[in-house]
């Protein structure tokens, strides 16, 4: 087994994120000063620090419904235009801190207009946090590149307006969509206009599938409603049999996703809190990847998993021996299935993600 590589190493390769939520990746420091700012009254603790580790705490519970109500309180505060304007900029900056040099955030507009914004000013706010966060680290010597990924509640009926208000916004900072909250009782078929509407704009869009719930919720979000990616999809584990002698054995869906080049969004820490994997070693992503199927690594929620891309690398490489090869690997991946035109991708994956990793191969050599 090969030494485990550290986050501080991890943290020098250039990294893609495609699945990380913007209200679920706040400062805890900002949500207290937000919620002074606003007067929200609620919050467990107004220590930064305690705050931290509640909302780990409370992501902590294995259910996946437990865990989605941690987002009250960080909603909660991002409900005025500057605030919504601090939280994407700190998130670009963030995550550039972190080395990763292209991210997707995705939320939903629908959840932030509690104090009059209109869907629109919301998707502009982001952006101009987004574009604000790009600026200030480039200031500081890093690179970042983002697009917001419009999300619409699988609980709710407004994804069809969600879905045009995406495609409006197109070509001023939105890269997709996506449906987002519990699985059970909200299957993804229930909001197949907004899907044929997408896909008839000829826009990406991807579809939380397979985390806390099984393999139906796959084959809808595929065979139904037509998504570029998986947003999880860790339960296509289910479809894979490993035999008496240890051969796996796919089933036809789980054959389809691999064949098809389906990109997965694995969320290693996330999986373990809301319990769709026992632990980190025992994460399907080990098998998957040994499979060959389109498998990327991401965050999730970095508040509420108290966590960093870096540190979900460093997990992997602890727990399944992970060296450089593995990490671009996953990284190269991600970058494939980003929801950019094909000549940005590759400018990334041969400008930027293969240079930096072959100094980093380099550098171990010597």
């Amino acid at each position: 087994m090969n030494q485990p590589l550290t986050v501080e190493q991890i943290r020098r390769a250039p990294k893609v994120l495609l699945h990380d939520h913007l209200d679920g990746g706040l400062r805890p420091a900002t949500v207290v000063e937000l919620a002074r700012e606003v007067g929200y009254k609620d919050l467990p603790t107004y220590e930064p620090v305690e705050l931290g580790h509640w909302f780990r705490e409370a992501s902590d519970s294995g259910s996946l419904e437990r865990y989605l109500e941690t987002f009250a309180h960080t909603t909660a505060v991002m409900q005025t235009r500057d605030a919504l304007v601090r939280v994407a900029a700190e998130a670009a900056e963030d995550l550039a801190a972190d080395g990763v040099v292209y991210a997707e955030q995705r939320y939903a507009p629908e959840q932030h207009l509690e104090r009059g914004l209109t869907l629109e000013e919301v998707v502009e706010a982001v952006q101009e946090g987004l574009e604000l966060g790009e600026k200030r680290a480039a200031d500081a010597g890093r690179s970042i590149r983002t697009g917001q990924l419009v999300t619409a509640m699988r609980h709710a009926a407004r994804s069809s307006e969600i879905a045009e208000l995406a495609v409006r916004y197109r070509d001023a900072g939105v890269s997709g969509f996506d449906i987002a909250g519990a699985e059970a009782g909200n299957p993804p078929t229930r909001h197949l206009d907004a899907f044929e509407y997408l896909r008839r704009e000829n826009f990406h869009f991807t579809i939380h599938a397979g985390e806390a719930f099984g393999l139906p919720s796959i084959w809808e979000a595929l065979q139904w409603c037509g998504c570029d990616r998986l947003g999880h999809g860790v339960r296509i584990i289910d479809d894979i049999t490993v035999t008496e002698n240890g051969a796996p054995r796919l089933g036809r869906l789980a054959q389809y996703v691999r064949d098809k080049r389906v990109p997965l969004e694995m969320c290693p820490s996330s999986n373990v809190q809301t319990g769709a994997t026992p632990s980190i070693a025992e994460h399907p992503i080990r098998l998957l990847r040994d499979l060959r199927f389109r498998v990327t690594v991401n965050t999730d929620n970095r508040l509420q998993s108290g966590t960093t891309l870096s540190e979900e690398f460093a997990r992997l490489s602890a727990a399944f021996g992970y060296d450089w090869d593995d990490v671009q690997w996953f990284t190269v991946n991600a970058m494939k299935s980003a929801f950019l035109p094909f000549d940005e991708r590759l400018a990334l994956i041969n400008g930027v993600i293969k240079p930096g990793f072959a100094q980093l191969k380099w550098a171990a050599d010597r």
